[in-house]
C-alpha cells in the first residue's frame, strides 16, 4: 500500500496534483482544503495518500495530513453510501477540525451542506462515526456554533467567532482556512477572525 508520495509537483488543480518521482508522473486526487495548501509547481512536495484499487483502474488520493488521509479512509470503510468521490467532496467543503466537531456534536445540518450528501447520509456519519471520534455531548444534536467552538483551538474558535456574525460554518470555514494560509500555522484566534473578516 502506497501511504504516502514525495516528490515534485509537476501540475495542480483544485481536485487533483502530478507530482513527479524518479521519472514518473503520479495524478493524485485531492480535495480543495490540500489543494489550498500546496506549493507552486516545481516545488518539492509531499501527499499522504490513500490507494483504491478496483477491477478497471487505481485510484490516487491525496492530502496534506496523515489525519486528514485517515479520516478519509474511516469515512469510505465505515459510512454506506460515502465513497472516495463524496469523501473527498466532503473533505473539500469542510476542514477537518469541524468536520470532526460536527460530527461528535452531532450537527447534522453542517453536515448536509457539503455537496453530494443529503441529511440521511449526514445522519448516517454522525450515527457510524461518532463512537469513533468520542462524542461530546451524546444529547441533542447542537447547532454550527456550538459544534465550531465544541473542541477548542484557534482554527475552531476562529470559525465559531466568524458564525456568531451569522457567517454559515462552510462560509466561516473556508475564510478560516484561507487567513491562516497567509498567516501561518501558528496564527491566534484573533489574528484569523480580523484576517478572514479583511479578506
Amino acid at each position: 500500500m502506497i501511504t504516502s508520495l514525495q516528490g515534485t509537483l509537476a501540475s495542480s488543480g483544485p481536485l487533483s496534483a502530478v507530482i513527479e518521482l524518479n521519472g514518473l508522473g503520479y495524478e493524485v486526487h485531492i480535495p480543495v482544503t490540500t489543494a489550498e495548501k500546496l506549493p507552486l509547481p516545481g516545488s518539492a512536495v509531499k501527499l499522504h495518500t490513500v490507494v483504491i484499487y478496483r477491477e478497471d483502474a487505481q485510484t490516487l488520493y491525496g492530502f496534506a495530513t496523515p489525519a486528514e488521509r485517515d479520516f478519509f479512509r474511516l469515512m469510505i470503510d465505515h459510512v454506506t453510501g460515502i465513497g472516495p468521490k463524496v469523501g473527498l467532496s466532503i473533505l473539500s467543503r469542510l476542514s477537518l477540525p469541524l468536520l470532526e466537531s460536527a460530527i461528535r456534536t452531532g450537527d447534522v445540518a453542517t453536515l448536509a451542506q457539503c455537496p453530494g450528501i443529503g441529511r440521511k447520509t449526514a445522519e448516517r456519519l454522525v450515527v457510524e462515526l461518532r463512537a469513533r471520534l468520542g462524542a461530546i455531548d451524546a444529547g441533542t444534536p447542537v447547532d454550527g456554533a456550538a459544534a465550531a467552538a465544541a473542541d477548542s483551538s484557534p482554527h475552531r474558535d476562529a470559525v465559531a467567532a466568524l458564525m456568531a456574525l451569522g457567517y454559515k460554518p462552510a462560509m466561516a470555514d473556508e475564510a478560516v482556512r484561507r487567513a491562516a494560509l497567509t498567516l501561518g500555522p501558528g496564527a491566534a484566534t484573533e489574528a484569523l477572525v480580523k484576517k478572514a473578516l479583511a479578506g
